[in-house]
């Protein structure tokens, strides 16, 4: 979301894997709220957990909050992120507005537990397939993004400053124990985004510096059957020996996390003395990454 598009991008827009992206997660949040929120008094995070307070407190139209509080960030999502962004989300947040005005969702369970965990699973579920579609639903992560760039303090911290303010005030209008449960439903939407939005198979860069780096290429593309990628430097520069160094070749390859225990071992049977470290990837796309090929041992 750093990129500022000056034009909107109908292609990307009109995409139908977009729009089906958008309607599916907008079906899942609307469930969410009328199914497991709404009636347990249980809030999201952002613009919906502050609809939910005014609605539940005031009794006001909840589409019209949905509305009435997302135009401010919308705007704001078209001057400083991007046109395209702003349609998209204009498009999610209305669709949300129909679907609960003319779909009914009936609420399945009284139990307080089951309903903020699966609440919160249905909620994150909707709000990764939007994203995943290139829109969202809460305009609370525009601001976000827009006080981070003017603001030593990084996205999360920002992120949890506001809504602890809003389940500070939940806790004050319904009472502690449905601000706890909303507590609960609010981190699970969120572990349940990132998995949508991210994939259940975490990916791992895995890098290796070693003296037999031939031997361990072999081993990583033969027997493991992993694309590699390889950078030439040095190694050595060690604080007892600061000026002897040797050339080597540093060997990259994206793993996931199953794969990462036994490729260390394999590759410390041929150098126990192998430097490793590892990165988290959020996202892969092209070469050759899901084939395992011969399974080491």
């Amino acid at each position: 979301m750093h990129l500022t598009q000056n034009h909107v991008d109908w292609k990307s827009i009109l995409d139908p894997f977009s729009i089906l992206y958008i309607i599916a997660g907008v079906f899942c949040a609307a469930a969410a709220l009328e199914m497991f929120l709404l009636p347990n008094q249980f809030l999201d995070g952002g613009v919906t957990g502050m609809a939910i307070i005014v609605n539940l407190h005031y009794g006001v139209n909840i589409n019209l909050l949905l509305v009435a509080f997302n135009i401010p960030f919308l705007w704001l999502g078209w001057k400083k992120i991007g046109k395209t962004f702003a349609v998209q989300s204009t498009f999610s947040i209305f669709l949300l507005v129909l679907v609960l005005e003319f779909v009914s969702f009936t609420p399945i369970t009284n139990d307080m537990v089951l309903s903020a965990v699966f609440g919160g699973v249905l909620m994150g579920v909707g709000i990764g397939l939007i994203l995943r579609g290139g829109g969202l639903i809460d305009g609370f992560e525009v601001i976000t993004e827009f006080v981070h760039k003017n603001s030593p303090l990084s996205a999360s911290e920002i992120t949890m400053f506001f809504n602890s303010l809003i389940f500070l005030f939940a806790a004050l209008f319904f009472g502690i124990e449905p601000a706890m449960y909303s507590i609960i439903t609010y981190f699970t939407a969120i572990k349940m985004t990132d998995y949508i939005v991210d994939g259940l198979e975490e990916y791992t860069a895995l890098t290796i510096i070693s003296k037999n780096d031939e031997e361990v290429k072999k081993l990583i593309v033969k027997q493991f059957g992993k694309a590699i990628s390889v950078y030439k430097g040095e190694r050595g520069y060690l604080p007892e020996a600061f000026d002897i160094k040797y050339p080597c070749d540093i060997i990259m390859t994206v793993v996931t996390r199953l794969e990462v225990h036994r490729i260390k071992l394999a590759v410390q049977e041929i150098d126990p003395t192998a430097f490793f470290y590892l990165q988290t990837i959020k996202e892969v796309k092209g070469g050759q990454i899901k084939h395992v090929g011969k399974k080491h041992g």
